[in-house]
């Protein structure tokens, strides 16, 4: 008879996300004369910028001639992508990364998934508390064991250091779903801490591009000795647009190491390059021409643009909830807005009065962990006009 592996009993039957299309989805099937706004899963609705257009047409075009027909891509990406991140977002910042380091992906979703394939089953794993699902849920299918980090307001959204000695930690900031973040030195705590400790540090950054002040950190490499204690994983979905075109790219330093059961050191990024080149083909060649064109002089000033309307729509949605006396949390250097649930409501609850009443759509912050009970994320990728109409939803039925 065929074995499953049982760990996958330990996990709900619906992914957070799956769960709110699925009560969107009948609510619109019994009341197709009502407009449902969204401002719940974090998808995008700003066209993809020229500059990413031009490039993606053009690529397109090579693959219909046999002279520039690209086929398999290079396992860690064509070199023309990681050379423009490698300037762009390490070098010409003074962070410390090498072309080798740099893995190009499908997605910061898909790495920070996938790199428990490298990593043994009997880590222990300490995860912040709300948290992006796939954290929880792809080491709990692993079969690890899992110590969530509180961030709430009691502790302003800084997570203590774990009761027993974490062998992995994720880290997620600018925070998904609180929207808030770790100062440098509030992060070089945390680097401090998995040097001491021997741990590893997997560090999602994927909304740096919306950082907004000077004293938050863009990558944890800006912390001295990060290198030898942290993975990052980086993505264009919400930088450029790219939820329908999947690309992201992970940097694993050379000189980052860990030991087997027997005592035998080894390299993470040789590990991570062999699971690489086992399963996976490669991001699509027109992709990468696209996310090439991120940092040219007018893709990096038309993805700002797209940016700062997101972040409009951020204060918009803030300053519309906190009008309400509505206490929230981020919005400033991330796309999110994290809001206390009104009179005592759970966040299910919230969730189906505003969908019922409203028809405003948000997501849950009890579907990111217990310490997201209470809560309820905004987003701010949705369009100016709906925005708009959202928060006067909102405001006239409280």
């Amino acid at each position: 008879m065929i074995q499953i592996n049982e760990h996958y009993t330990e996990i709900g039957n619906n992914y957070l996300f799956a769960e709110v299309a699925r009560r969107v989805r009948e609510y619109k099937a019994s009341h197709p004369d009502k407009k449902v706004i969204s401002l719940g899963i974090g998808d995008v609705t700003q066209a993809i910028v020229p500059a990413v257009i031009e490039a993606i047409h053009k690529a397109t075009d090579e693959m219909a001639d046999a002279k520039t027909l690209r086929g398999y891509a290079p396992d860690a990406g064509y070199d023309f992508l990681i050379q423009a991140i490698l300037k762009h977002d390490f070098t010409d910042r003074g962070i410390p990364v090498e072309a080798d380091e740099i893995f190009i992906s499908d997605g910061a979703k898909s790495d920070t998934g996938n790199i428990g394939d490298i990593l043994g089953q009997d880590n222990w794993v300490a995860i912040t508390d709300p948290a992006y699902p796939v954290y929880v849920d792809t080491n709990k299918m692993a079969g690890r064991k899992i110590e969530l980090l509180p961030c709430t307001p009691e502790n302003q959204f800084v997570p203590a250091f774990p009761e027993k000695v974490a062998d992995v930690i994720y880290l997620c900031y600018p925070n998904n779903p609180t929207g808030t973040v770790l100062t440098r030195e509030q992060l070089k705590k945390w680097v401090d801490y998995a040097l001491e400790h021997q741990s590893l540090i997997l560090f999602d950054a994927a909304y740096e591009a919306f950082v907004s002040q000077p004293d938050i950190p863009h990558s944890i490499f800006e912390i001295p000795g990060a290198r030898k204690t942290a993975i990052e994983f980086r993505s264009f979905s919400k930088t450029a647009g790219f939820t329908g075109m999947r690309a992201g790219y992970t940097i694993v330093p050379k000189e980052l190491t860990a030991k087997t059961s027997k005592g035998e050191t080894l390299s993470l990024n040789a590990m991570w390059k062999r699971r690489q080149s086992t399963k996976f083909n490669g991001t699509a060649y027109i992709v990468q021409r696209g996310a090439e064109a991120v940092f040219t002089p007018e893709g990096q000033k038309q993805i700002r643009e797209v940016i700062a309307y997101y972040m409009e729509n951020a204060k918009i949605i803030k300053s519309g909830l906190e009008a309400l006396g509505l206490t929230t949390y981020g919005g400033v250097n991330a796309p999110y807005i994290w809001a206390q649930t009104p009179n005592n409501m759970t966040s299910w609850e919230f969730f189906d009065l505003l969908l019922n009443k409203i028809q405003v759509v948000g997501t849950p912050g009890s579907g990111f962990g217990q310490s997201g009970e209470g809560f309820f994320r905004f987003t701010a990728f949705g369009n100016r006009e709906d925005t708009l109409e959202a928060v006067k939803r909102i405001q006239l039925a409280f």
